[in-house]
């Protein structure tokens, strides 16, 4: 049992450290490009998320995203993200068709085929041509054109023009088509691919193993792990409790602190296996009534000690929950992740 506590915790001072998130650096931009992609399911979250990286308020990451330095689509898994605007094209060249293959069933259906699909592109095409729109004005668009969007047949047809790379979405609703803010970047071979995907996430996400990497990219474990076998000339192992993990060389661990993180932060989001910063704690602590709404979290050297929640009334503030009593240190720590909340919040 030592052990094992001794191994999950060097497995997330490690990950706190590789996150970003005990360190301030670096713009809104290239905080997201660091991280390849970022949970953004909660639009607040994923601009917290940014914003404790960084230092950055939260209208400096607004701006930044509306600005096109990254966008927000879903690359994997049929899930938001943010993601910088250039690594979305080949993103979905490696995960796309899996994510548009998924959706098959779903799609006959709703009576949607190719000609739909073709029809609403090019309605998208011409209403963001040199412009932006909400959900509402290009469901609306598509509507006027006689293209249906009963039902969720509105949804699939804009999960078709994010998932294939024409449009994705550069604020909390502004779609706007990809092409003019990436240009036309060049095309990447599969093995290509692959390398700088299991590269890219174990920069950020390690220590991490190839099941962590397959789950969080939405690809087979035999391509997670092709991909590690090309990029291992960078990546350092690491074994703990017979598991074979992978990691940025020379990753320093980060010190003891306290952080709020928001609910769908990548510290926790961003692996299958969520049991080190749980420690020993059931997912339901997190994610009540396992509805898949994960509450904000208050972390503790790196293991998950409560919730909090952004104060309802008054000043900006915040509402912690913790599981047990704190220490005078771990206190202090707590109310200075407080003030840099509210920081944030301008």
């Amino acid at each position: 049992m030592a052990d094992f506590t001794r191994a999950r915790r060097r497995i997330t001072a490690l990950r706190l450290s590789a996150l970003g998130i005990a360190r301030r650096a670096g713009s809104p931009g290239d905080v997201v490009r660091a991280h390849l992609a970022m949970q953004a399911q909660d639009f607040a979250g994923a601009l917290w998320s940014v914003g404790l990286r960084t230092g950055a308020t939260r209208d400096q990451v607004v701006a930044a995203h509306e600005g096109g330095a990254f966008v927000r689509s879903w690359p994997m898994r049929g899930t938001l993200h943010l993601i910088a605007s250039e690594d979305l094209p080949w993103m979905l060249d490696l995960t796309g068709a899996r994510t548009i293959a998924s959706a098959a069933g779903r799609h006959r259906q709703l009576s949607l085929g190719p000609a739909d699909f073709a029809r609403s592109e090019r309605i998208a095409r011409r209403e963001l041509a040199g412009a932006t729109r909400t959900r509402a004005q290009l469901l609306a668009a598509f509507d006027a054109d006689g293209l249906s969007t009963a039902g969720q047949r509105g949804a699939h047809l804009l999960g078709r023009l994010a998932h294939s790379g024409v449009a994705a979405l550069t604020g909390k609703d502004r779609w706007a088509l990809l092409e003019p803010i990436v240009g036309t970047p060049p095309r990447l071979d599969h093995d290509v691919a692959l390398r700088r995907l299991a590269l890219r996430y174990l920069h950020a996400h390690g220590p991490a193993t190839a099941a962590d990497l397959a789950w969080w990219a939405g690809i087979t474990l035999t391509d997670a792990r092709a991909g590690i076998d090309a990029a291992r000339d960078e990546l350092e192992p690491l074994g703990l409790d017979g598991v074979a993990y992978w990691m940025r060389p020379g990753l320093e661990p980060a010190a003891p602190a306290v952080h709020l993180l928001p609910g769908f932060d990548e510290f926790l989001l961003g692996y299958t296996d969520r049991s080190a910063p749980l420690a020993g704690a059931p997912l339901e602590s997190v994610v009540p009534g396992s509805n898949g709404m994960f509450l904000s979290t208050i972390v503790v050297n790196g293991e998950v000690a409560g919730t909090w929640r952004r104060a309802a009334k008054g000043p900006p503030g915040v509402v912690p929950a913790p599981y047990r009593a704190l220490t005078a240190s771990q206190q202090q720590g707590l109310d200075r992740a407080a003030r840099r909340y509210v920081r944030f919040l301008g």
